[in-house]
């Protein structure tokens, strides 16, 4: 045969699998949003949390905590990644203040939540429901039991499965299946469907009871049962990267997607203008006191969102958030002058 010829032949229909072609066959699988945790909006480093629930970092991750806990932690976007596995950064928790005991209300972890829009695909309350199957890369000062939890908001129903950190300071990837319900409806609305949490401590209000394994109605003591505490010495740290939550029963490979790409997907959630400053200009020829100004959005956001600002000078007399954008009138005392906005975040997180 000369190098110019080419053999056909039939090629068994079993034999071509998606793992032999070049493609995705299941683009944007990934239900979690930056899992890779290469967006960091907030900043990269924020102390002393542990007092409030907030999103201090990494994007469309946020910190929760029960109760009234002692502990405080440095939550950071660390470069500290498992080698050879394509990632830049972490979610690094690091904890500055110790709580050796946990009062029984007390508890904190890392949560995202998503979209109930973007769950439908699941078919929850019916018989052709899917099972999920989440992985991630996970290492940790402290090793021991771990529980990742779920809560579905529509119908107040839960799901906890443990797993175990079996070496300390050492990456270890994780997967974990929940299973499909059938009894609870996700509702089709830009709402929270679910909140995903990595516990880092739990007080015996989440960990009496026994580990909800299959979906329940929610139960607080069975929520964490197992958990080991990451806050019970100073200088404890708990790294994640590398999430991804996916239809099916076998884990994938993380689904890397274009900086531009993540980066859309979380300003759906919360712009920062730490930059931009809105300089307002006349608007009423009849009045020398009004000015007016207005920013579109590069990306709608998943609904109006709250804005704060640092307003420079003048004062705002009106302001209008919509997903689209956000406009303002402000007055002055004379014509000539402005008024200015600087460092405007939009929050429309769940």
């Amino acid at each position: 045969m000369s190098k110019s010829q080419i053999a056909t032949g039939g090629i068994a229909d079993d034999a071509v699998t998606t793992a032999k072609t070049s493609y995705s066959a299941f683009p944007f699988r990934n239900l979690i949003i930056n899992g890779d945790m290469s967006q960091a909006q907030r900043g990269t480093q924020t102390t002393g949390i542990g007092a409030s629930d907030g999103y201090f970092t990494v994007d469309r991750f946020q910190y929760t905590k029960e109760g009234s806990p002692s502990a405080r932690f440095t939550m950071r976007q660390d470069s500290t990644v498992p080698t050879g596995q394509g990632f830049a950064s972490s979610l690094k928790m690091d904890c500055t203040t110790a709580q050796g005991s946990l009062s029984a209300g007390d508890g904190f972890n890392i949560q995202q939540k998503i979209e109930a829009q973007n769950l439908q695909l699941l078919r929850y309350g019916t018989s052709s429901a899917k099972t999920l199957i989440l992985s991630f890369w996970v290492r940790a000062a402290k090793a021991g039991t771990n529980v990742v939890w779920i809560y579905q908001n529509d119908d107040a129903r839960s799901q906890a499965q443990s797993y175990t950190i079996s070496s300390a300071d050492t990456w270890e990837k994780k997967t974990l299946t929940f299973a499909a319900d059938t009894t609870g409806v996700i509702d089709n609305n830009n709402g929270e469907g679910f909140r995903i949490s990595w516990w880092l401590g739990a007080g015996t209000n989440f960990t009496s009871g026994t580990l909800a394994t299959t979906w329940e109605s929610h139960t607080s003591a069975n929520n964490a049962v197992g958990q080991v505490n990451h806050a019970d010495t100073s200088g404890n740290d708990f790294y994640l990267t590398g999430v991804q939550l996916e239809v099916g029963t076998s884990a994938s490979d993380f689904e890397f997607l274009p900086y531009d790409v993540n980066l859309n997907r979380c300003l759906r959630y919360y712009q920062d203008f730490d930059d931009f400053i809105l300089w307002t200009t006349a608007l009423d020829g009849n009045t020398t006191d009004r000015l007016g100004g207005s920013i579109s959005f590069p990306v709608p956001m998943r609904e109006a969102p709250s804005v704060s600002s640092t307003n420079n000078t003048g004062t705002i007399e009106n302001n209008y958030s919509r997903v689209f954008g956000y406009s303002v009138f402000a007055t002055k005392s004379s014509r000539g002058t402005t008024t200015n906005l600087q460092d405007m975040e939009f929050d429309a997180e769940l």
